[in-house]
């Protein structure tokens, strides 16, 4: 037992239990004060969901040979699993494992004790033969799948047996260990998250951890220039001699900037700054209602356009190499094929496309959310506020990696009443920002739902039409082997549409975590390969598989179509 004044919260401790006690007394006072307002409208049209499953169950069964096979192949699976359980290889001839990055089955019981051990097999194997199941349907409509495929991912991410107490061995084991305080503290934990209206598992780090300015964002800078959508920023130099070129890093709508700039041990403006680079940023506005007619023409012209003639500016240079993260990524190439058509191509240096994508003919699991029905409830949900809010699309990004975001956090706040671990990254997620309608609507339809980008003349913006084959600039487009948003094949295929020299590379980890990889971590590696491929498939088979961080060859390369001197 710790001495008075001790942690409240170890194992056993009188003072945690009645810590927990006050904690949920509380919380319910104020949820009970401050109810959660209820919310009818929805972003999403529950009819055609329940259309998608419906027509792709209708394609398992219209396959009754494909069916009667798969229904086999389970029962014989079944049966070996139970043969396992009984013999004493079972533990090291298990019938299924996690997937590569699974953590939920860290804990060392879930293979030590033979009824965890069961659990986690019984629950993998039917979360197996329920995705083989989806996959077996004949219904070729690839959003109606990727729906029925996102909703039962969902069911199985939710029946995890991790997500209860007398089926999770830490919980169980920590339950006892404080006489069930943990569990009271929880509850007390969920209260207060519904009484915020934001809805459950909201603290995913500990925000109290960082201080813009101070310890992540804080990479000296000013701002330059502003407007009504954006402020640019340029940050310090620290060298004696830079790169006369310049750059600048256009950021998706949903994010802040300063992915590339969190703390500085990690920060990507940091260590372009400390090579020489002299780096500009846009920094959006997050808006109000007031932006509800602030549309994709106005995010490039008065946007990146406006920004980029406020670089070249300030800089005296020819020239910027500009480069943008995923929707910022596809932002850049749209004005560069503005200036292009303007016969001002001469502006831009070079391009760089990070998990960005101009190709969205394969959206993967988003593709669930990408036909008219889906397309028009959101359009209607929009309607009311003028922009869709910034927690309804962390939501949307959390469910897509429900494990690690959604689920994660409910095991620690709510059953085992752990404090969330300091994340930048994390914190950096959650400080987001709304889009507006105007934006959303186009992009959805012109880019989502009809995938026009790709072809010359079919976007018309700013008065000209777009044809990406016209950009002659070099272009280096760099995916990300786990990115469950913008899909590394979806990412490579955007290569064929440029008119100039084009160079990819391929970054270890996922959408965020792969930007963010300071060569020092000497993590993640990442995969380059001369050989000119179609298929993203064959280009890999036949790829360099280099370690560390892809941020110095980036660099050479952006030094290598630099024909300016240091100033």
């Amino acid at each position: 037992m710790p001495a008075p004044g001790g942690d409240s919260k170890a194992e056993g401790s009188p003072n945690y239990l009645a810590d927990a006690c006050t904690k949920l007394a509380d919380a319910l006072q104020h949820f009970l004060a401050h109810p959660p307002a209820m919310k009818s409208r929805r972003s999403y049209d529950s009819l055609s969901v329940f259309s998608a499953m419906t027509d792709v169950m209708k394609g398992v069964m219209l396959q009754p040979e494909r069916l009667i096979e798969t229904q086999m192949q389970a029962m014989n699976s079944w049966s070996k699993l139970w043969q396992n359980m009984w013999t004493p290889d079972g533990k090291d001839n298990p019938i299924v494992v996690p997937e590569r990055g699974d953590r939920r089955f860290s804990d060392g019981e879930w293979e030590s004790s033979p009824y965890f051990r069961q659990l986690k097999q019984s629950h993998l194997l039917a979360a197996k033969q329920l995705r083989q199941l989806v996959q077996s349907s004949g219904e070729e409509d690839k959003s109606k799948r990727a729906m029925t495929e996102l909703i039962v991912e969902q069911y199985i991410n939710a029946a995890a047996p991790t997500n209860f107490v007398f089926t999770n061995p830490a919980v169980l084991r920590r339950t006892v260990d404080t006489y069930g305080a943990n569990l009271i503290a929880g509850f007390a934990n969920l209260l207060e998250d519904l009484a915020s209206g934001r809805g459950i598992v909201q603290r995913r780090t500990d925000k109290g951890a960082f201080r813009l300015g101070e310890n992540i964002a804080s990479t000296p800078g000013a701002v330059v220039y502003q407007n009504h959508i954006m402020q640019l920023l340029q940050f310090t130099p620290t060298t004696p001699k830079v790169r006369k070129r310049p750059m600048l890093y256009v950021a998706p709508l949903v994010n802040k900037y300063y992915m590339i700039d969190l703390q500085p041990e990690s920060s990507l403006v940091k260590w372009l700054v400390d090579q020489g680079h002299t780096v500009f940023a846009i920094s959006w506005v997050d808006p109000d209602e007031s932006h509800r007619h602030c549309g994709v023409e106005d995010y490039v012209g008065t946007g990146v356009i406006e920004a980029l003639e406020q670089v070249l500016k300030e800089t005296g240079a020819d020239a910027v190499d500009m480069f943008g993260f995923c929707m910022g990524g596809t932002l850049i190439s749209m004005a560069a094929a503005v200036l292009t058509a303007r016969g001002e191509g001469e502006k831009v240096g070079s391009l760089t496309l990070i998990g960005a994508l101009v190709d969205f003919a394969d959206m993967m699991e988003w593709s669930a959310f990408v036909n008219e029905a889906q397309v028009e409830a959101l359009d209607v949900h929009i309607g009311e506020k003028g922009y869709i809010a910034k927690d309804e699309l962390q939501r949307l990004f959390s469910m897509m990696r429900a494990n690690d975001l959604v689920w994660s956090s409910f095991i620690n706040h709510y059953l085992l009443d752990k404090e969330a671990p300091p994340s930048d990254l994390l914190f950096w997620f959650e400080d987001g920002s709304h889009i507006p309608e105007a934006f959303l609507r186009t992009f959805n339809r012109k880019l989502l739902l009809e995938d026009r980008l790709r072809e010359p003349g079919a976007v018309t913006m700013l008065g000209e039409q777009l044809d990406l084959s016209s950009i002659k600039v070099p272009v280096t487009i760099i995916g990300l082997k786990d990115d469950h948003v913008s899909s590394w094949q979806s990412v490579f295929r955007g290569q064929q549409y440029f008119g100039g020299d084009v160079t990819f590379i391929l970054g270890g980890s996922g959408h965020n975590a792969g930007v963010i990889n300071p060569p020092h971590r000497k993590k993640h590696g990442y995969w380059t390969n001369t050989a000119k491929h179609a298929d993203p498939d064959a280009w890999f088979a036949s790829a360099t598989k280099n370690e560390g961080s892809w941020w110095p060859q980036w660099s050479a390369w952006l030094h290598d179509n630099d024909t300016t001197d240091t100033v």
